[in-house]
């Protein structure tokens, strides 16, 4: 019974014509539909990259910071005498 009613529409010029641009329109839109999540994945890794870059540039001027400190109490009292602290 089936196999009667696919062989049907198999048979009409009009039905294989429809079932070839259904297939393209279901390609086309699959094929959207993934540019999508990977514009969304491209875009929370972007971000990720930016926060990263972020907390790159803070631990590098804190361990800038860290190398310029006095090393000892008398350093420090020399620098604040110099007024160069």
């Amino acid at each position: 019974m089936i196999a009667a009613l696919l062989t049907g529409f198999a048979a009409s010029p009009w039905t294989r014509a429809a079932l070839r641009y259904g297939a393209i329109v279901l390609a086309v839109l699959l094929f959207l539909l993934s540019l999508r999540r990977f514009g969304e994945r491209a875009g929370r890794l972007a971000e990720r990259l930016e926060t990263m870059e972020k907390v790159n540039d803070v631990q590098r001027r804190m361990l800038e910071a860290a190398a310029r400190r006095p090393r000892d109490r008398n350093e420090l009292a020399e620098r604040l005498r110099d007024g160069s602290f």
